[in-house]
């Protein structure tokens, strides 16, 4: 899969939406690639609750359990959430998301293993995290 335009974004993001991407798509760089385009195309998909449920019901159509240790996050979506839309703010309006997204991936958010600048492991992988928010426990998120 290469994300290199935003023809590839906008059918990654309405595959995703469709339960159609395969689980072999649904990496760190398709999450954040899929979060853009929704968070541009799609705002009223990136509510908490309306991101759960998409979320939920790809987890479902890949045969992938929500569970307490398994599926559907909240606190890595939410966080994962506002480091898509501090990083799209901080661009023209016009920009095309493949260029974007490659600037968050070579960012620090673009590391899959960022979020534990902010949370412990113990925190963040709690049955309470996966089902709700919480903050992070070793500082502050940046936005």
């Amino acid at each position: 899969m290469t994300l290199s335009d935003d023809a590839s974004l906008r059918s990654l993001a309405q595959r995703f939406l469709d339960q159609s991407l395969p689980k072999s798509e649904w990496t760190h760089a398709g999450h954040l690639g899929a979060a853009l385009w929704l968070t541009r195309h799609r705002p009223d998909l990136t509510a908490p609750d309306e991101i759960r449920a998409c979320i939920m019901r790809y987890n479902e159509a890949t045969q992938t359990l929500n569970t307490d240790t398994s599926g559907y996050h909240h606190t890595i979506t939410l966080a994962s959430m506002r480091a898509v839309s501090s990083t799209l703010e901080g661009f023209a309006p016009d920009t095309p998301l493949h260029s974007v997204l490659k600037a968050l991936l070579t960012s620090p958010f673009g590391h899959p293993d960022w979020l534990f600048t902010y949370w412990t492991r113990g925190t963040l992988f709690s049955v309470t995290a996966r089902k709700t928010w919480v903050a992070p426990d070793i500082m502050p998120l940046p936005f």
